[in-house]
């Protein structure tokens, strides 16, 4: 099977044996790593990658999330080309899918460390990470950007399969 450029999987199954007292994984299951060039090219290429894989796996999730996850793929693919590529030749996409989420994460090596998870009114740009956030947000998931071992950064955005409901008032 063609892994769509992605260098690693779940488990194979065969020869699978779990341990006692440990839930086997869901089909679906599994966490995933594409690298690809920090340029232009490269982001409706991860876009693409992250929806085929989804679809290849069969993993089980709404429509609504799908289209977020999507645009949150973009956004963070865009950031890394766009502010990071002169430090950074490479970023790397990681998709991880567990039995009720799924968390998308996009790492670069450039050392500066966005704060861009709030709004500045005054700023006319540099609105991709509050999208972020507020798509995340929408159906219930959660993002954050931390700093990796290398001196770099990974900004995520984990999303429930279903996103939970809202109550109206």
């Amino acid at each position: 099977m063609d892994s769509g450029g992605w260098d690693s999987g779940p488990p194979s199954g065969v020869g699978h044996q779990v341990p006692p007292g440990v839930v086997d994984p869901l089909p679906y299951e599994g966490v995933w790593r594409l690298q690809a060039p920090a340029a232009d090219a490269s982001v409706p290429r991860a876009r693409r990658a992250v929806r085929d894989l989804l679809l290849r796996q069969r993993v089980p999730l709404a429509e609504e999330v799908l289209h977020g996850l999507l645009l949150i793929v973009s956004e963070l693919a865009t950031n890394a080309v766009k502010h990071a590529a002169l430090l950074s030749p490479l970023l790397s996409v990681e998709l991880a899918v567990g039995a009720e989420w799924v968390r998308v994460s996009v790492e670069d090596n450039h050392p500066y460390r966005p704060t861009a998870l709030e709004a500045d009114h005054g700023q006319t740009g540099g609105r991709g990470l509050l999208l972020v956030r507020e798509v995340t947000r929408e159906v219930g998931g959660v993002c954050d950007v931390e700093q990796t071992p290398g001196g770099g950064k990974v900004i995520w955005s984990a999303l429930p399969l279903v996103p939970r409901a809202v109550a109206h008032h």
